[in-house]
C-alpha cells in the first residue's frame, strides 16, 4: 500500500478593509519615519530633541515597515503583518522619552502622545484577520 501525499492547501487571504486602513496608517507613519533624518528635530543648543542615531534608527525602521506594507498588502502575509507592527511599536518606543526628559515643550508631548494612540490603532487594525477570498 503506497501512501499518497495530501496536496498542502494555502489560504487564499485577501486584507480586510480594516487590515488596509491600518496599512495605509503604517504607510503614512513609514514615510514620516524616512524624512526624521533630514529634519531639524534633533538635539540643538535651543532645545531638547531626538539624537541623531534615533532618527537614523527610526529611518530605517520606516523603510522596513513600507516593505513589509507592501507585502502584507498584496498577499494577506501574517508574517509581514507582525513585521509592520513590530517596527510602529519599536519606533512608537523611540519617541516615548518626550514624556519623561524635562524641557519637551508641551505641544511636542501631545504630538507624541497621538502618535502612540494611533500607533495603537495602526497595530490593532494591521494584526486583525484577514478575509477569506472566494473563489
Amino acid at each position: 500500500m503506497t501512501a499518497q501525499a495530501s496536496p498542502v492547501e494555502i489560504p487564499n487571504r485577501a486584507p480586510s478593509t480594516r487590515n488596509k486602513i491600518g496599512l495605509v496608517l503604517a504607510v503614512l507613519f513609514g514615510l514620516s519615519d524616512l524624512i526624521t533624518p533630514f529634519t531639524p528635530a534633533g538635539a540643538t543648543d535651543q532645545g531638547p530633541g531626538a539624537p541623531m542615531p534615533v532618527l537614523v534608527a527610526d529611518a530605517v525602521l520606516g523603510l522596513v515597515t513600507l516593505g513589509a506594507v507592501v507585502f502584507a498588502w498584496r498577499s494577506a502575509s501574517r508574517v509581514a503583518a507582525r513585521i509592520v507592527a513590530g517596527t510602529r511599536i519599536l519606533s512608537a518606543l523611540t519617541a516615548l522619552p518626550a514624556f519623561f526628559v524635562s524641557g519637551v515643550p508641551a505641544p511636542v508631548v501631545a504630538i507624541v502622545a497621538a502618535t502612540v494612540v494611533l500607533t495603537v490603532v495602526c497595530v490593532v487594525l494591521v494584526l486583525a484577520p484577514p478575509r477569506e477570498r472566494t473563489a
